[in-house]
């Protein structure tokens, strides 16, 4: 059966974020994800993720200043001494969660000349090779995450292809594909069969439903299909509940019920 962990950062909003992990326990979820846990105490954060019982499984790197617009810095050849700095740092908060999965996103080009895809190109395989071998000597695996030009205009990274290639380039062993279903269905649509391809070196996948990133039965996605299909093809890794409720998150979860248990 799929097993669901529940985005923190767009899931039970009507909560304080440390107060989301209590909320999503109630919910019935096991794991939970997030994007970004920098403002917060590290010590706190796992406590709270302790005292709700659930396993963190997923969050970003440091990514630049969100409310400005950026979306990753690893593309930035200008910006490698924060990325690595960054590094360092989300190390230090999945020690103290026990996070086994660490993201990584490319960012937004910053011009699309050939020498720019060059330095792009060299800048975001040189900070693959570096966050790769860092969290490795941590135990934490690498994820690689491309995402859509609708949503995320100019961004670097933008289909599985591509992120397979670099991953293969840069020839590192500790980083896998992190499958948003989402951006893919956006960008690249036959999910299913992209899915089975590649699914030897995808770590982790994140739903909503297109276009409008609600939850599933608000799309054009047949997820009660996929999800059976996941179960037929092997996939063990963890499922992301990445949206923005349409109305609010529990009122939303009707899709979820047949997967997730309630906490006594």
């Amino acid at each position: 059966m799929p097993r669901f962990c529940a985005n923190l950062s767009l899931l039970f909003t009507e909560h304080a974020f440390l107060d989301r992990f209590e909320a999503a326990a109630r919910a019935g979820f096991k794991a939970v994800e997030y994007q970004f846990p920098y403002e917060f105490d590290k010590d706190e954060v796992a406590k709270r993720a302790k005292d709700a019982g659930v396993e963190v499984v997923l969050f970003n790197l440091p990514s630049g200043d969100w409310d400005k617009g950026e979306r990753g810095i690893a593309c930035l050849s200008s910006r490698m001494s924060e990325f690595r700095d960054g590094v360092g740092r989300a190390v230090s908060y999945a020690k103290a969660v026990d996070c086994k999965r660490i993201n990584m996103l490319s960012g937004i080009a910053e011009s699309r000349t050939r020498l720019s895809e060059i330095s792009m190109r060299q800048t975001f395989i040189s900070n693959l090779r570096y966050a790769s071998r860092e969290l490795d000597r941590a135990g934490i695996v690498l994820m690689v995450e491309p995402v859509n030009t609708r949503t995320v205009p100019g961004v670097y990274l933008r289909n599985s292809a591509q992120a397979l290639a670099l991953i293969d380039e840069a020839d590192v062993k500790n980083a896998k594909l992190q499958y948003d279903i989402f951006h893919m269905q956006m960008m690249e649509g036959d999910i299913a069969n992209t899915i089975a391809m590649h699914l030897p070196r995808i770590g982790h996948i994140q739903i909503a439903d297109v276009p409008d990133r609600h939850e599933p039965g608000t799309g054009e996605v047949n997820f009660p299909w996929l999800f059976g299909y996941l179960d037929k093809i092997g996939y063990e890794g963890w499922i992301g509940a990445e949206y923005n409720p349409a109305v609010n998150t529990v009122k939303g979860l009707g899709w979820a019920k047949p997967y997730l248990g309630k906490k006594a």
